[in-house]
């Protein structure tokens, strides 16, 4: 029997039950709830049998009533559980994946491969320029761009995604209501109202503490297919993300930086230690592979991405004959060319470097005479 919301609500807030021991007892695929009580620890057992039989007496039952209400408040509010259809899947590949997370935004950000960028909190200006150069072009190519939400790196990366029209996933390292840092305020609405998603293993008002964010890290690099290190001093919690990646069996890729740049060390270690060194985008996108570029309909015949590649470079290209001289935005885009994210965001990248359309306030536009 699968495990509805409420199950899920109960289960997160059993004691004893962290999420490394929740995944030893889910590999058993007991049935709830005779089986639970028979595999949960003494604690957990003891205050599932009392949810069960007494509810009212229960402490857990206020705790799922406030996070049932919490969802119902607002439409971009959702409680994601294992087999809740928008979770992500690669989270269950973990040793501890987490029994709920609360998002805030829109869910759609996870549809696409996510890619990871993480750096320092206090970063040089060339860091700041390459967190947001490549978050913009890997947002352009159809990557969700994915990390913590703090200062400096993080937060550029997160902020160029959503200039370049693209998602963008914070993961909290406090409640989903806690704005932290408390300077990020713009960046947090604009997340939750600019195609992004913010997500928490930590219910609201839970105040930010050191001792998360290692284990929030573990989710940032868990939802992606890798994780970019773009400045990281040699003692860095970038590093614990990288170390997190690699037990993972994610890619991790690296900027380099100067000898003399005290926050380019841990880059260069990693870089030693057998980190992909990368210079541009397309370094990244070679080593992801399949997940790199947008895959052809299942129902096209043999060649059929090569040949509309042709055909849109030629005049009758279905993406470039929809803009005009005024910004379109690239959701009207993709209602009106009937084709996904990824395929648009890629084909509009294409036609900019070509010198065919540029990026506006508001949307694209196409050039004058193109």
């Amino acid at each position: 029997m699968s495990l509805g919301l409420r199950e899920w609500l109960v289960v997160a807030h059993l004691p004893q039950l962290g999420p490394r021991r929740l995944a030893e007892v889910r590999a058993q695929r007991p049935a709830w709830p005779h089986g639970w009580l028979a595999v949960l620890p003494a604690a957990a057992r003891d205050a599932l049998r009392l949810w069960l039989e007494r509810p009212a007496a229960s402490p857990i039952q206020a705790r799922l009533e406030q996070a049932l209400a919490w969802e119902a408040r607002d439409d971009a509010h959702h409680l994601l559980y294992p087999e809740h259809p928008a979770w992500p899947a690669l989270l269950d590949e973990l040793p501890d994946p987490p029994p709920l997370l609360w998002a805030h935004g829109d869910l759609a950000a996870l549809d696409p491969p996510g890619l990871a960028i993480v750096g320092t909190r206090r970063p040089t200006r060339d860091g700041l320029d390459n967190a947001a150069r490549f978050a913009g072009e890997l947002a352009a190519s159809g990557f969700c761009v994915i990390s913590g939400m703090a200062m400096g790196i993080d937060g550029r990366a997160h902020q160029a995604a959503l200039d370049a029209a693209g998602p963008s996933i914070g993961v909290l390292g406090c409640g989903i209501d806690v704005v932290y840092p408390s300077r990020h305020g713009e960046l947090y609405r604009a997340m939750r109202e600019g195609g992004g998603l913010l997500l928490s293993e930590h219910a609201p008002g839970t105040r930010a503490n050191p001792v998360f964010f290692p284990r929030r890290n573990r989710l940032i690099t868990g939802l992606s297919r890798g994780v970019l290190v773009v400045e990281a001093a040699e003692k860095s919690g970038s590093l614990i993300s990288a170390r997190l990646a690699t037990e993972q069996n994610r890619e991790v890729f690296v900027l380099p930086g100067s000898l003399n740049n005290p926050q380019a060390r841990g880059c260069l270690k990693l870089i030693r230690q057998g980190a992909t060194m990368v210079l541009e985008r397309d370094d990244i996108l070679d080593e992801l592979g399949p997940w790199a570029r947008p895959v052809a309909s299942a129902d096209a015949p043999p060649g059929a991405s090569a040949l509309a590649a042709a055909s849109a470079r030629g005049p009758a290209d279905p993406i470039l004959d929809l803009l005009s001289d005024a910004p379109t935005p690239l959701d009207l885009v993709i209602e009106l060319s009937g084709r996904d994210f990824a395929h648009c965001q890629q084909r509009l990248l294409e036609l900019e470097l070509e010198g065919l359309v540029a990026q506006a306030p508001g949307g694209w536009v196409r050039l004058a005479g193109r």
